[in-house]
């Protein structure tokens, strides 16, 4: 495991989004795995810049999102989608059949988990863009007794939609439920790269990094990774130091 700490968000973000351009110069078919939420923001803004400086094109990468609300149109503007394609998608030339989410309207969830199972199956990532919940979670993968493998419908903890309100008019608006990546397709990715941010992570960043490998860490799991790559603020890693 590598964990590199920056000193400013921007070197933090300039860093993650070398790392795309890097991959895609080298391999312009890339399997990208994507993340939503407030952490990869700014990452996305500078892979943006450097697409405007034609320093990388996605023309012919492909994606997987690593997760969706259950029951929000593509047109919400809290869906997944909708954030995807107004911070990344809409700014780069990655054709949109090349982009992929769960669909959070999806008739029979059963159908949409192993529709979406079966192309990440064909498509291992060769990347995997993670944020860090403050209970540990990975997507939205929630401490349990157990964790699924594959791509499911979980009923996201209080604690998550809490975290999550901020970006709703109200509570009651927080989605109950999402579908997720399991554990176990992120962690076929041949690269994974996790970025937290905030001294408020800083406890769960050691936890799962540095503590005992349990599902009611799922972060933890990472340990079990070849190849993780973990991006930190200096808030974020201060009790690593």
């Amino acid at each position: 495991m590598e964990i590199k700490i920056f000193e400013t968000s921007e070197q933090l973000d300039s860093y993650a989004a070398e790392l795309f351009t890097q991959l895609l110069n080298e391999k312009p078919n890339a399997v990208l795995g994507l993340a939503t939420g407030s952490t990869p923001i700014g990452i996305y803004d500078k892979i943006v810049e450097n697409f405007n400086h034609n320093k990388v094109s996605f023309s012919g990468a492909t994606t997987y999102n690593l997760d969706e609300y259950v029951g929000l149109t593509p047109e919400n503007d809290q869906s997944y989608a909708y954030y995807m394609n107004r911070h990344l998608f809409s700014r780069i030339d990655i054709p949109s059949s090349q982009t992929h989410l769960p669909n959070g309207m999806a008739e029979n969830p059963e159908e949409e988990c192993t529709r979406y199972d079966a192309l990440l199956n064909a498509h291992p990532a060769d990347i995997q863009l993670l944020g860090l919940g403050h209970n540990g979670h990975i997507g939205f993968n929630e401490p349990d007794g157990e964790l699924s493998a594959g791509t499911h419908v979980v009923k996201l903890k209080e604690e998550t939609r809490e975290a999550n309100a901020r970006f709703f008019a109200s509570m009651d608006e927080v989605p109950k439920e999402a579908y997720t990546m399991g554990v176990g397709s992120i962690l076929k990715a041949n690269t994974i790269l996790l970025v937290v941010r905030g001294s408020d992570k800083a406890r769960i960043v050691k936890e799962a990094l540095t503590g005992p490998i349990t599902t009611q860490v799922p972060a933890s799991l990472l340990q079990t990774h070849p190849r993780v790559i973990v991006l930190l603020d200096r808030e974020a890693g201060r009790m690593l130091e």
